[in-house]
């Protein structure tokens, strides 16, 4: 027969582990409320912002068309204008509006079909969060000598310029306002940190040259996900057409889906 051992009272847990193991508790707690919290943030930022701004951009391009007086621009089964670019002589250049007026709309078919974006007068944070493209408001207007220059968020707030990088030396840019269209084209982009302001010079970089043509100078930040550094595409005006003469052929079908006036 086996002799069964008493059983030996349990020794109280010491208050010190006791304590340790509820701090590690609600540390552990707190740190995933946290990561919740952070996924929420990330979430917010990288998609309802873009949703918000995306439907606010939308809202802000059918104002601007139902104040056009021009002709509805051509569709599938109109007359589009004629592919050959004509000579309609000096552009003429529009007055800029006071903040957050809407100067006109940016379409950039290496952007998708689909791309068609506000440009707004001013760079603050009202503007680029909500509204599109912010014009430097110490810049050149459309199709004006000089340096006509523009900001826009790359990941949030709509994504205005997220594919800034994926343009090409000769892709075109096309800038629509009230007096007509200017086509301009993308020649190179360059990555330089926030405090090169010469980028906006009327030469780009190339401060107190006196400017003989038209440029566009895009900026946003860089990388995609940061804002280390900031990267700057530039346009050179190629060509021009009055709003009497309707939109370029390459965009008329655009132009109509995103205006409504097709």
């Amino acid at each position: 027969m086996v002799v069964q051992e008493k059983a030996r009272p349990r020794a109280a847990p010491r208050t010190g582990a006791v304590f340790l193991r509820g701090t590690i508790q609600v540390l552990g707690e707190l740190l995933i409320t946290a990561g919740v919290v952070l996924l929420l943030f990330v979430a917010w930022q990288l998609w309802w912002t873009n949703v918000e701004s995306d439907a606010k951009q939308t809202e802000v391009i059918k104002e601007f068309a139902q104040g056009l007086g021009t002709p509805a621009p051509a569709g599938p089964e109109t007359t589009a204008a004629p592919a050959a670019p004509a000579d309609f002589g000096p552009p003429v250049v529009g007055t800029a509006p006071g903040h957050a007026g809407t100067i006109g709309i940016m379409y950039i078919p290496r952007f998708g079909d689909t791309y068609t974006r506000p440009i707004v007068q001013g760079t603050s944070q009202d503007v680029l969060d909500t509204l599109g493209l912010g014009h430097y408001s110490n810049t050149a207007m459309p199709g004006a000598v000089g340096n006509f220059a523009v900001a826009g968020h790359r990941q949030t707030h709509g994504a205005v310029l997220d594919n800034i990088h994926t343009l090409v030396p000769g892709d075109k840019i096309y800038v629509q306002t009230k007096e007509g269209f200017y086509i301009y084209v993308f020649r190179n982009n360059q990555i330089v940190m926030p405090s090169r302001t010469d980028v906006l010079e009327p030469v780009p970089t190339q401060p107190g040259v006196t400017p003989t043509e038209s440029f566009l100078t895009m900026t946003s930040c860089n990388p995609r996900f940061g804002a280390e550094e900031r990267i700057i595409a530039y346009a050179l005006l190629d060509s021009w057409r009055p709003a009497a003469a309707g939109p370029p052929t390459e965009i008329a079908a655009q132009m109509a889906a995103a205006t409504g006036r097709g």
